[in-house]
């Protein structure tokens, strides 16, 4: 593999109606806020089969819009993994509230519900969990702690598009549930997220707290609420439209580029297939994931990737435990606090998964890392 042909870790996949949509756009006069806005909340709320969604300019700001129509702030906690992307803490702690950290489970990487349990306080006013990599989170029994303690489910469904639990689609199972449109996410509009909620009075708010809209922006009169400016752009929406038109076939592409590593992945001695609990019905992944065994070390795994880096092959740790990082560190978290999230933070490695991957070049991917770990002297990878 050549310097000049690199395999990208996740790479969108565009046809010439996303492109022809951008092109209308562009020659239209709703350039900055158009009704394409509100017909792609109102085509994404059909398709997950909430009541209402709310188009934003990031998942971050979508979680900050959330977090303050719930009054959510200074004072106040939410329970949260520290395994995962740091975005979703990150709301929380500039919403003014504090973020506490549960750990995961072992296998599906989601939050652990015994493990939240043991983090409520008086203060705790939501639990939000994620569907790491595209497995669903334990979403019954974390609904039954949330409603035991009276306290708000916020799912983060930003790597789970399509996904199903007990045949029930992903982003239908919290108060509110968050999707997120930039890369490596299926359906990819460049950047921009949706929340989406069946209460009614709860996304009026989310839709005060991310921005006037475009009839109001004449006024010179402030509101009692000061918007972030959060809302999507329309090129954005307009691109997401034809994304969630195409969206099936988007993830059946993205299906048979994971059976393809799955075929490849068989030679490889003891890997075994990405964990899958009883209960998901389908299952989306955002990157194809690798865990080694524990006769790995981080410094291993980092050598691993450094080798697929070499032959051109993106790969990346995944992920970085939040609660070691700088601005948690200081809060007092120190690393043995959360063993499993360490565990699988220290192991785990995110290789290349997108359509536009071809079945030499994953077979080259796998070949390169079968030679990578040999190299380390680990010997091969496992769970």
């Amino acid at each position: 593999m050549s310097e000049m042909d690199p395999i990208l870790l996740c790479d969108p996949d565009l046809s010439g109606a996303e492109l022809a949509a951008a092109a209308q756009l562009l020659r239209s006069p709703y350039l900055s806020a158009g009704p394409e806005i509100a017909s792609f909340e109102a085509e994404f709320a059909n398709y997950v089969g909430r009541g209402y969604a709310v188009a934003v300019s990031s998942a971050t700001l979508g979680l900050l819009c959330l977090l303050r129509a719930a009054e959510i702030g200074p004072g106040d906690e939410v329970i949260c993994a520290p395994h995962g992307f740091r975005e979703a803490a990150h709301a929380i702690s500039l919403a003014g509230a504090t973020p506490v950290f549960a750990d995961i489970d072992y296998w599906s990487g989601t939050l652990a519900p015994g493990k939240a349990e043991e983090k409520l306080s008086p203060c705790t006013r939501a639990i939000m969990a994620g569907n790491a990599n595209g497995h669903p989170a334990p979403w019954p029994a974390l609904r039954a702690l949330a409603a035991g303690r009276g306290v708000m489910l916020i799912e983060d469904s930003s790597e789970a598009l399509g996904s199903r639990l007990n045949g029930q689609l992903i982003g239908t199972f919290g108060d509110a549930s968050l999707f997120d449109f930039s890369l490596p996410s299926p359906l990819c509009c460049g950047e921009g997220a949706m929340v989406v909620t069946d209460d009614a009075t709860l996304a009026a708010s989310i839709r005060l707290q991310a921005g006037r809209r475009l009839e109001e922006r004449g006024s010179v009169l402030a509101t009692a609420t000061a918007p972030f400016q959060a809302t999507m752009s329309t090129l954005n929406a307009a691109i997401g439209r034809v994304q969630l038109r195409r969206l099936p076939e988007l993830l059946e592409r993205r299906k048979l580029t994971e059976a393809i590593y799955g075929v490849h992945m068989q030679s490889f001695e003891g890997i075994k297939p990405p964990y899958e609990a009883p209960d998901v019905t389908e299952m989306h992944w955002m990157f194809y994931l690798v865990h080694l065994g524990t006769r790995f070390s981080r410094s291993s795994r980092d050598a691993i990737i450094d080798d697929l880096g070499v032959a051109g092959i993106a790969a990346v740790a995944y992920s970085s435990p939040l609660h070691l990082q700088r601005l948690y560190f200081d809060r007092g978290y120190r690393r043995g606090d959360f063993l499993v999230t360490e565990k699988i933070a220290e192991r785990a490695i995110a290789l290349p998964f997108h359509a536009h991957l071809d079945a030499d070049e994953i077979e080259f991917i796998v070949e390169t890392m079968k030679d990578a770990s040999v190299n380390v002297g680990a010997g091969a990878a496992i769970y």
